[in-house]
């Protein structure tokens, strides 16, 4: 066990007797003289301290005015950096403390496209990060050039890595109709499907949505990504699935106690649900199958954008040019059927 002061541990030997150690991670361990709490115990502990417990981690180590690392925290400290989701903030955060520990000395001025292409080609067995990397680059040097910190967003020149996979695998409705013969109403499995078919959200949003956001049948909630307010009808395939339930105390998503659950555990435990439903899936493949779904019922760009959250018009696109393709094959294959028929 272990006790309120720093690097001192409590031990209980086969006797019944009680020894207390000052002991470092790993370091060696040291027997501290006198019984717990007496005047002799502490000042022997602190005797101990005093000569052996590491120096304490500077919170705030200076950075000099005009480095790469100096740039990086102005950001951070900037409505810019602000205004990001969460979980945006945290992907960026992985990258930059890894290019503070290679260029945070650096004059930020001295940073050009050079080093972003190879630090870029140093993730290329990862083109998915690769890629994620050039996003924060060109953000940061995106916000320094409105700022007058530089004259020209380096990053912004660097191309990204083609990708060998098309990202997460749509659903089909075979997929769909597979996970509720497995998952019937009733079960939390099956109102995790109905949230994420039929309001179309990213787990981050889909995990939060509860009873709360509800009002007159409209859900409204802003989207933990681009911040957007989203107004989605509760449609009534998942209105009958939150009736069954079992859904939670705050959310509709739920863990088995009733408490919510946070994106990262969901999406672990909702690929596990797939699993044993035989459906090679996930959670942001559900978003894609619901935006084919709609973009192929002829929903406008600026349907899908309203209904999905997207600030622009570039993802709606996606699925409306593809529906597109598909309906002007179809009326295609049916001009060269009359063809043929007439021969």
């Amino acid at each position: 066990m272990e006790t309120k002061l720093p690097f001192l541990h409590a031990e209980r030997s086969r006797f019944g007797v009680t020894y207390h150690y000052f002991r470092v991670s790993r370091g060696r361990r040291i027997r501290i003289k006198g019984d717990f709490g007496t005047p002799e115990f502490l000042a022997h502990y602190h005797e101990v301290l005093a000569t052996e417990a590491p120096p304490p981690k500077d919170a705030n180590p200076s950075v000099q005015p005009g480095s790469f690392g100096w740039l990086i925290g102005e950001w951070k400290k900037s409505a810019d950096w602000s205004a990001a989701a969460p979980s945006t903030q945290n992907h960026r955060n992985v990258f930059l403390e890894q290019v503070i520990s290679l260029y945070g000395d650096v004059p930020f001025r001295g940073i050009r496209r050079q080093q972003i292409l190879e630090e870029r080609d140093r993730r290329s067995g990862k083109p998915f990060a690769a890629n994620n990397y050039i996003k924060t680059m060109r953000a940061l040097f995106r916000w320094a050039l409105d700022r007058g910190y530089v004259e020209e967003n380096h990053a912004q020149r660097v191309p990204f890595l083609k990708t060998r996979t098309p990202g997460f695998r749509p659903w089909t409705m075979e997929d769909v109709e597979r996970f509720r013969q497995c998952w019937p109403l009733g079960t939390r499995q099956r109102v995790a499907l109905e949230v994420l078919l039929n309001t179309g959200m990213r787990r981050g949003d889909a995990v939060r949505l509860g009873p709360q956001h509800v009002t007159d049948g409209v859900a409204s909630i802003r989207t933990e990504k681009t911040r957007m307010q989203v107004d989605i009808p509760i449609l009534p395939a998942l209105q009958e699935a939150l009736d069954r339930g079992p859904i939670g105390e705050s959310t509709f998503i739920a863990r088995w106690d009733g408490k919510p659950m946070v994106k990262e555990s969901f999406g672990m435990w909702f690929g596990e649900a797939c699993s044993v439903a035989g459906v090679k899936g996930s959670a942001h493949g559900l978003r894609k199958t619901a935006a084919t779904i709609m973009a192929e019922a002829g929903g406008s760009e600026r349907e899908l954008m309203a209904f999905f959250g997207w600030s622009t018009t570039s993802q709606s696109q996606v699925y409306t040019r593809e529906a597109d393709k598909r309906l002007l094959a179809a009326r295609g294959a049916e001009r060269m059927k009359a063809a043929l028929a007439r021969l």
